[in-house]
């Protein structure tokens, strides 16, 4: 079938597990490095420095997310390959992803952390641009905000399968990185098997260098609902990548070794991932029914802060376990709601893999950037610091929601 400017409708039948099983398979893969293997590994390498070795890792990675997102959706909009535009991006981005993870259990140096990080940063924006555009392609306005529920299912599902899946291995070692490698590309396989993505056979105009340095701007003067969603996704996603540093907190904080720090994240994840699992399926779906997102957004910015001022107290693993939950609550609504917003303020859907890479930008970036600029709050407060920063930065996307105008 050829689609020229046509979206077609994808029966939910087909396109709410295919969407689950790909954001499933890149976030595994992504979320568990951030939150598990990372942090092991260069414990391993870098011992008593770990903790700078990590922001230096993520800070590369964040640089490298940065600049191939924009251009990995503006290549998806003009693929026409006839595995269609967006299938062809997540099979790619998956296998090279699941490589780079491979190689990495050969690693003996930071700085080969650092080049497969970011091999694996832009790997992963290919799905992720597939993954929203597709929405945008096939999903009418009045169903996106169950389809951005069940999305926000799978993130929170994936890094607590990929520890789950790492745990079985012993802590450090290569089997924990291939476990999680293997099964996340196999999730992906599935989900390009059930997906329907015709190819487009309309013209488009080659990349040439003024194309490509445009890919990076969007003018937010002209379309002002777009950089407002853009800084409330990054603001409050700035909040939540506080998760990164649960195995440091663990710890550094309340005296954990290595070996104990795998259970413990993965006891936290199920409360995580439950709490996540109803908030964001409920608030999907709620949303869609009310026809409204900000009271959803502004709720999900204070319960993080909550949570976050929580954390920045806590002397044990209770603490911790509720901290957590409150945390996963706020996430799953704000995952319920944020995709639709995004794909509701875009400027046009004809490129869609490129608006919603730059939107994209403002959820991965703050994943590898809070790591790189956590070592000066901890020096400077201890991990009270560095969680009541990232609170402030909840509660400030809580205020920002307002100046996107609501569901019509």
């Amino acid at each position: 079938m050829v689609i020229e400017g046509v979206r077609m409708a994808a029966p939910t039948r087909r396109f709410g597990p295919a969407i689950m099983l790909s954001q499933l398979g890149v976030n595994m893969a992504v979320l568990t490095q951030l939150q598990l293997l990372l942090a092991l590994r260069l414990n391993t390498i870098a011992g008593s420095g770990a903790t700078s070795a990590f922001g230096v890792v993520t800070g590369f990675g964040a640089l490298c997310a940065t600049v191939s997102g924009p251009i990995v959706g503006r290549i998806s909009d003009r693929t026409r390959t006839r595995l269609g535009r967006r299938r062809t991006w997540m099979l790619t981005g998956s296998v090279a992803l699941a490589l780079a993870m491979a190689a990495m259990t050969v690693t003996t140096a930071v700085w080969q952390v650092v080049l497969l990080w970011c091999l694996a940063q832009a790997a992963a924006n290919f799905q992720y641009a597939a993954n929203n555009a597709i929405v945008a392609d096939q999903i009418p306005p009045q169903r996106r905000g169950g389809v951005s529920g069940l999305v926000g299912l799978a993130t929170a599902i994936g890094p607590i399968a990929g520890v789950v899946l790492a745990n079985a291995f012993p802590a450090g070692g290569s089997g924990q990185w291939l476990i999680v490698a293997v099964t996340s590309l196999v999730a992906t396989l599935a989900a390009v098997l059930l997906f329907r993505d015709p190819r487009d056979t309309s013209p488009k105009p080659p990349l040439d260098l003024r194309t490509v340095l445009t890919t990076f701007w969007f003018n937010p003067r002209r379309h002002p609902a777009l950089g407002w969603a853009w800084l409330v996704r990054f603001l409050i996603m700035c909040a939540y990548s506080a998760t990164s540093y649960n195995a440091f907190f663990l710890m550094q904080r309340l005296g954990f070794g290595a070996a104990e720090v795998g259970p413990v994240l993965l006891k936290a994840g199920l409360v995580s991932v439950g709490s996540i699992a109803v908030a964001s399926v409920v608030a999907g779906y709620l949303s869609d029914a009310v026809k409204r997102q900000r009271p959803f957004v502004i709720f999900a910015g204070v319960l993080g802060a909550l949570s976050l001022v929580l954390m920045a107290g806590a002397g044990s693993v209770a603490t911790l376990f509720a901290a957590v939950s409150l945390g996963g609550i706020g996430t799953g609504t704000f995952l319920a709601v944020d995709l639709a917003l995004c794909v509701r303020v875009l400027p046009d859907t004809e490129n869609a893999g490129r608006n919603l890479a730059i939107i994209t930008i403002a959820g991965t970036l703050p994943q590898s950037l809070v790591p790189f600029v956590a070592p000066v709050l901890l020096s400077a407060g201890g991990f009270p610091a560095l969680y009541l920063t990232l609170g402030v930065l909840a509660l400030l996307g809580a205020v920002a929601i307002l100046r996107v105008p609501e569901m019509r």
